[in-house]
């Protein structure tokens, strides 16, 4: 019972990439001016969303092997096998079906960035920059959408976990290249 719940909550912390949910926090105020935006913020803000919703996506479909040597190696998943990023000119292809790509791939994606979008979208320095109107009945949205749908896609990924070790994550297998 012990493994499960903690298998479980490190699935919830997989959710989001730890370094772009970290720089969103940091950058947001600074490039919202704190939620006091003119145009230039605007645009800035709106870069930050996308270039970091775009790193939450990509990083799901990133994993990691130990090869034969003790080095951990990482690729980009595809359709034949896991494209290996290596400095050498020997990248190669990892086919195995393990590295394949998957349904389930798009579908934690597609989750990651709604939350991620749900969580930088409502943050109040984003609130304030971009729809500077909200009324007060509206702050309770601030408020209870996050946690419910944070609960709802926790629930989803617990029961669906992935098994990638992308980018950045520590790799606990030992590839079986073929």
């Amino acid at each position: 019972m012990v493994h499960k719940t903690c298998t479980s909550l490190g699935d919830l912390i997989k959710l989001l990439p730890t370094g772009t949910f970290f720089l969103f926090i940091f950058l947001n105020p600074v490039l919202t001016n704190d939620g006091n935006c003119n145009t230039v913020n605007r645009y800035l803000s709106g870069i930050l969303m996308l270039v970091s919703g775009f790193s939450c996506c990509f990083s799901w479909f990133t994993d990691s092997y130990v090869d034969s040597e003790g080095f951990t190696k990482y690729g980009i998943v595809t359709k034949k096998g896991l494209f290996v990023l290596s400095d050498s000119s020997d990248t190669k292809l990892v086919n195995s079906s393990r590295y394949k790509l998957r349904l389930g791939d798009f579908l934690h994606a597609l989750l990651s960035v709604l939350i991620f979008a749900i969580v930088a979208l409502l943050d109040p320095n984003t609130v304030k920059c971009f729809y500077p109107s909200f009324g007060s009945e509206q702050q309770v949205l601030l408020t209870v959408l996050p946690p419910v749908v944070g609960t709802i896609f926790s629930f989803v990924f617990v029961m669906f976990p992935n098994k990638r070790h992308g980018i950045g994550l520590p790799s606990s297998h030992v590839s079986q290249e073929s």
